[in-house]
């Protein structure tokens, strides 16, 4: 495995450090310890799913946690009701933690079983106030479209107008 070194972008980057950590982080976890298979998928521009294999296991054995930028992931098999004599046991049955590092923002919005596989759909959703947004220059309102359309003036307020000329001739 190759091993990067990211301090020289602790120099010019900055509000990066979690990334930064993120990667330090990647480096050190092996990749092989990583049970049970999962699948990320990009579904969307801003929707994600992910796929675990999770045979064996119903919904009630399965927790799913999600706290601020943290997702988990655990499972644990029930007691078995009776004592079992396998011949051969190849369907992993043992408990299980993986997490998952989200964006901000990204919100899990459902979660199913289907076929002994765990599917969580994944969202980002920006606030509307964090969207980008214009700023005027010299405290004029800017607008979204260019308006060049002569502004018409109500006709009680010409009406109001002549009337205020009237009275002071």
């Amino acid at each position: 495995m190759r091993t990067y070194d990211v301090s020289p972008l602790f120099r010019s980057s900055i509000g990066f450090d979690r990334l930064f950590e993120l990667l330090n982080q990647a480096e050190r976890v092996e990749t092989t310890a990583a049970w049970p298979p999962y699948n990320i998928e990009k579904v969307a521009e801003d929707q994600y799913r992910i796929t675990m294999a999770v045979a064996g296991f119903t919904p009630d054995e399965i927790e799913l946690i999600q706290q601020d930028t943290t997702l988990l992931v655990s499972g644990q098999k029930a007691a078995p009701e009776g004592e079992r004599h396998y011949l051969h046991r190849g369907i992993a049955a043992r408990t299980f933690r993986q997490t998952f590092n989200l964006a901000e923002h990204v919100k899990v919005v459902g979660a199913s079983l289907e076929n002994g596989l765990l599917i969580v759909a994944l969202k980002r959703a920006v606030p509307e106030a964090l969207k980008p947004r214009r700023i005027a220059i010299g405290g004029v309102p800017a607008t979204s479209a260019q308006d060049n359309a002569p502004t018409r003036i109500a006709e009680a307020e010409v009406a109001e107008s002549k009337s205020v000329q009237a009275k002071a001739a």
